[in-house]
């Protein structure tokens, strides 16, 4: 579903970013991208989502490049950041119907669909009111809404916890299995590490741009944990 190969990244400056990282993840999976502040991983994302050109290597959605194929690639992909930049002077309802007819979803899926995140997601009567006057917690539920409206094969997060309560960040976990299990993948970067060692079956560790562990979380953090894993990783010279 996501094959990236010999990627690389190099900043104004020569500040190299991203160092021939290669990795593929395929459909059902939930896979976690992890690293320390600066090591990579959001220009990575950026990379594969289509927001930021690379010099180096290539990134494949569905068989498709994303240098070659960028808008074939955007159809079947949804992108949450870590900070949503929503639309404030539409209501939530706008919104999402903006963002509907974006990727042509029809008149009925898009309202089955939208009922269905937002009754789960607990925001469904704040759906009327105006983007500005959500909190942090409800332009990322919103932002999920969005994401999840056209049924995208490729779900790509940046840290997709930050500002959820407990019981929406449950409800995401749920709703993230279930998008796998009809064939679709999940590449996501997150700080915690003990989200990710329950919730994916495969993790990457990057390291000031290069990778240095990936495989399934079982290979990664063998007979320690995970947290362990990467902490010896990321201190290591």
């Amino acid at each position: 579903m996501l094959e990236i190969k010999q990627l690389s990244k190099t900043y104004k400056g020569g500040k190299r970013a991203v160092d021939r990282l290669s990795l593929k993840v395929e459909a059902g999976d939930i896979f976690g991208f992890i690293g320390h502040n600066g090591a990579g991983k959001t220009t990575t994302i950026r990379a594969i989502v289509g927001i930021m050109d690379f010099e180096e290597g290539e990134i494949y959605i569905n068989g498709l490049s994303v240098k070659q194929n960028p808008v074939e690639c955007k159809k079947i992909t949804a992108y949450i950041p870590d900070n949503p930049d929503l639309y404030e002077h539409l209501t939530g309802i706008q919104y999402l119907t903006f963002v509907s007819d974006i990727y042509s979803v029809n008149k009925q899926t898009r309202e089955a669909r939208i009922k269905e995140y937002a009754d789960r997601l607990e925001i469904t009567s704040n759906l009327g009111d105006l983007i500005s006057s959500y909190s942090h917690g409800m332009k990322q539920k919103l932002a999920v809404i969005s994401a999840l409206v056209h049924q995208p094969k490729l779900l790509v997060l940046d840290e997709p916890f930050v500002g959820l309560d407990p019981k929406a960040a449950h409800t995401l976990k749920t709703i993230m299995h279930e998008l796998c299990q009809r064939g679709s993948a999940i590449f996501f970067s997150t700080h915690v590490l003990d989200v990710a060692e329950k919730l994916c079956n495969k993790i990457a560790i990057i390291k000031d741009g290069k990778l240095v562990a990936c495989g399934s979380t079982e290979e990664v953090r063998g007979t320690s944990s995970l947290e362990d894993v990467f902490l010896e990783l990321i201190d290591h010279e």
